[in-house]
């Protein structure tokens, strides 16, 4: 099975609403009702920009994906948003210790297993209308299993 962007952006949310302690929108700022903070600042926001496939033809049972995702951290300060793109880098990028190498934290597709992910690129903190952002995108290198 081709691997599927929207698997991916759904297990990064996933995994960044639990490894941060914080919720993260998909596209959207959390609603009250999402877990584990519901709308309360800081959160983050995920936005899927594109993936690309590499390997055997689309379609055919394995191959590889390069999923370009962006993670914008809102927050009332500077501070406040330095602090959750702190967190949201640790949960992408630490690694546990050991002699393996694998990260800290798990990124679960169904079918999938995530080979690396690493930090394209970070704007930094801006602020508009009161709203402080930190902006970051991240790839993450998803091969199938099946």
């Amino acid at each position: 099975m081709p691997v599927s962007g929207r698997e991916v952006s759904l297990a990064v949310q996933k995994m960044l609403s639990t490894a941060t302690t914080r919720s993260c929108g998909y596209g959207t700022a959390p609603t009250a009702s999402s877990t584990p903070t519901g709308a309360q600042v800081p959160y983050s926001v995920l936005y899927p920009l594109g993936l690309t496939t590499a390997g055997p033809p689309y379609g055919q049972a394995d191959g590889d994906a390069r999923a370009l995702l962006q993670v914008t951290s809102v927050a009332t300060t500077a501070e406040q948003a330095e602090w959750m793109a702190d967190r949201v880098r640790a949960a992408m990028l630490s690694r546990k210790g050991g002699s393996n190498g694998a990260y800290a934290t798990d990124i679960a597709i169904p079918g999938c297993a995530v080979l690396q992910r690493a930090l394209d690129k970070e704007e930094g903190v801006a602020v508009a209308g009161g709203i402080y952002s930190y902006v970051q995108r991240y790839v993450v290198e998803v091969t199938s299993l099946s």
